[in-house]
Order: structure tokens, then sequence, then C-alpha cells
């Protein structure tokens, strides 16, 4: 983490934003309990960031603060060096350390950061490989995230190549500046007090939906560009937003930053065109200009104007992955949306458009969802699978229409903007 500046903005210098940053992190986003064990995951260029969280837990109450260190170099180097039918094996303690925290009760942090480009040169087959063993052994753990059983937290912070990125034509320390700008501002930590801020933010987002699982659509009908797509909703859908509850009563905000509110959209039930608004940084590959066409529900066709093999391999990592698992709404009007920014982060990007993922659906999006066998949950239209990766689809000229049971249609968005 270099390049940090110590100048006035708005009556708070960096030092006093970064310690915003870390405290939003552990009070807002993992609701840290008095005695729990928190597990930080960091890359080692967050070095910085990642040591105030572990103070910042904790003043919280944490009982004990561990630290899982990760590194791109590391990863480049093994990705582009290491010999072919190598990348099946993995080090099981590091899913270990998520498992080992999520079965004690405890909360888990990432700092999800790396330079978006990071693994473009190398044979995405590699990764791929690696990836699939991974997701499969971390699959308890995984489990856990998807039925909001632990409180869990993703954030992010500038790593060298992402700043250079979002920022070309400046030196590299300015490049750091901005993006922490960036980051500051679209967290709230630029704030005087960021807490506040946020309650009032989770709050809203609630309002909404609430407001959209009282509606009960049959399904969402997007339109705009050169997309076409009809997403059928799961039964008995329910609308998740800002804060989430464990099953033990703990309040947590899975994303910072967030602006979105989604649901389960029915795996059975999507169909027509839908083409990205944004480009994906997915395993270190840039994959832009995405296109896919549905049909009953599955993908059956799927190219990229960038990144396509990569694409490909990420919707055949399972069945569940040819599905949808996610539909997210956003405004167009969002922060990060106005601030005219590519993060090239997911993180962020999703939190500027409106979005899809492929695989894996939420079970606290389904009612009752989380108790539910695999096989329940998916006659209620929820989706399995080992992936779980969003995808921006969203814009100005983005129109959705909610489709009732009977037929009928209501404006949900007029522009990419809520009219309800």
């Amino acid at each position: 983490m270099t390049g940090q500046p110590a100048i006035e903005q708005g009556g708070l210098n960096f030092e006093d934003k970064l310690r915003n940053y870390a405290r939003l992190a552990v009070r807002v986003g993992l609701g840290v309990r008095e005695g729990q064990r928190v597990l930080v995951q960091a890359p080692v260029d967050t070095a910085v960031l990642a040591r105030l969280i572990v103070r910042e837990a904790y003043a919280a109450g944490a009982g004990f603060v561990d630290v899982r260190w990760d590194d791109d170099d590391v990863q480049l180097a093994r990705f582009s060096l290491a010999p072919d039918g190598s990348f099946e094996q993995f080090s099981r303690w590091r899913v270990d350390a998520e498992i080992e925290t999520a079965e004690a009760g405890g909360a888990v942090i990432a700092i999800r950061a790396t330079n978006p480009g990071l693994l473009a040169s190398v044979d995405s087959a590699r990764v791929t490989a690696h990836q699939r063993v991974v997701a499969a052994y971390r699959r308890p753990y995984t489990a856990y995230v998807m039925t909001n059983r632990l409180n869990w937290n993703l954030i992010s912070a500038p790593v060298p190549g992402w700043a250079e990125l979002m920022f070309p034509g400046v030196s590299g320390e300015e490049a750091t500046q901005k993006q922490w700008d960036a980051i500051f501002a679209a967290t709230r930590a630029d704030q005087p007090d960021p807490i506040a801020a946020w309650e009032e933010h989770l709050a809203n987002l609630k309002r909404r939906r609430d407001v959209l699982t009282e509606k009960q659509y049959h399904a969402l009908h997007f339109r705009g560009g050169e997309t076409d797509l009809t997403v059928g909703l799961a039964s008995g859908h329910v609308w998740g937003g800002g804060a989430a509850d464990t099953p033990a009563g703990i309040t947590f905000t899975a994303n910072i930053p967030t602006e979105e509110v989604w649901t389960a959209p029915h795996r059975e039930r999507v169909d027509g065109v839908v083409v990205s608004s944004k480009p994906l940084s997915y395993n270190g590959v840039l994959i832009d200009g995405i296109r896919i066409r549905f049909e009953g529900g599955r993908v059956v066709e799927a190219t990229a104007q960038q990144g396509q093999d990569t694409l490909r391999q990420m919707i055949d990592t399972d069945e569940g992955s040819h599905r949808l698992g996610e539909v997210a709404l956003v405004p167009h009007s969002s922060p990060i949306s106005r601030s005219g920014l590519l993060f090239f982060n997911t993180l962020y990007d999703e939190n500027a458009a409106s979005h899809i993922a492929i695989g894996s659906a939420y079970r606290g999006n389904v009612a009752g969802g989380v108790d539910m066998t695999v096989e329940e949950f998916q006659a209620r239209g929820g989706n399995d699978s080992l992936t779980h990766v969003d995808w921006m689809i969203g814009s100005g000229e983005m129109d959705v229409d909610g489709v009732t049971k009977g037929g009928g249609r209501e404006a949900v968005m007029r522009g990419g903007e809520f009219v309800i």
C-alpha cells in the first residue's frame, strides 16, 4: 500500500479516512460480537489496512484475530512457471482456516484486491483447473456464506497494477492516491460520521427490498441497448439488500460498498439475450463484451469480445454455472456510477449497475431456503453451483418491468432509475 498522502480533504486527512474505513469494515461490515473469533484475508500489499482491521476487531471485542496473507506475484509465478498437471494441488490449510473459523462461530473479512489483468498472459485452463478443485474443497465454507450462517464482509484496497489501470497516464503514486480517494468516497469513509451515514443508507436499502419482496413479481423483464431478457423469479423469493442477520442474531453487511437489492432468479425461467455493460475481472483476466442467450433458464450461447475462453470455462464449471443464481437492481445514479469510474473490480462495478450472477443462489433469497435440501431449494427455483460470478448489465438506457403471475406489467425502473 504505497502512496498514502496525509493531505487534508474535507477536514479529514488520509489516516483519518483509513481508520474510518477499518472501523466501518469491522463495525458495519462484520458486526463483531464480544469474544468472537475473526479471520482476516489480505494481500500483503494491503498490510497497513489489515493491521488496522485487526486492532479495530480487538477494540470491538474480538477474542482472537488471525490473518491469512495472499500475494499476486506468488500467484503469477505459479500459473506462469509451474509444470502442467500440477494445478490441482493446493494448500488445504488455507481453506481450512475459513472452515475452522466458521465452525467456531467466528467472522471472516476479506480484502479482495488484485491486479485485474494479472493472469491475462497465462493459460486460462491452468487457472480454471485450480479454481475448480479449490471450489470443491471449499464447498462447506461456501455453504456458510450462502446461508448467512456466519458474519462475513468484503472490502478492497489499492494494489500494484490496479490503480494504474484505473488511472492511466499518471505516476503510480498519484494513481494510488486517486484510487484511495475513490474508495473512500464510495464507502463513505471520507465523511465525518461514516457509521451514521451507513445507518441511513442501510435503512433506505431495507425499505426498497421490503417493497419488492411484497410485490412477489413472477418475473423481471430487462430491456435496453441489445439486452432483451426475462428473468423468472424463484417461488417465495425474498429480496436482500444492505445488512443481513445470522441465525445467532448478528447483523452484518457483506459488501462495503453496497448499493444493490437482489433476489433469486428461477433457475428454469430465464429467456432472452443479455449483453454486459461493463468489463468483468475474473481470475486475473478481463472479460469484456459479454453476450449470452438463455433458453429455459440455461445458457445456450455465450461469446465475449475479450476473454471468451475464460468466460466459457467459467460457465462450464458445472451444471449450475449454466444458470443464474442472482438478479440485482442498482440505480444508474448510485454514487459509484456517478463517479464515472470503472474500477475493474466486481465489488465496486456491481454497485454501479444492475447485474446478474452465473452460479449458486443465496439460500436466504428464498423463504425457508436456509433449511432446505438442495433438491427442495431447486424445486422452488433456486440454483446450486460451485461458483457465483456477478457481471454488470445495467445502464442509463435500461428499463425493468415487474411481470405479475397473471401477465400484467408494472414499471420498476426507467432509464436505470427506480420508479417504485
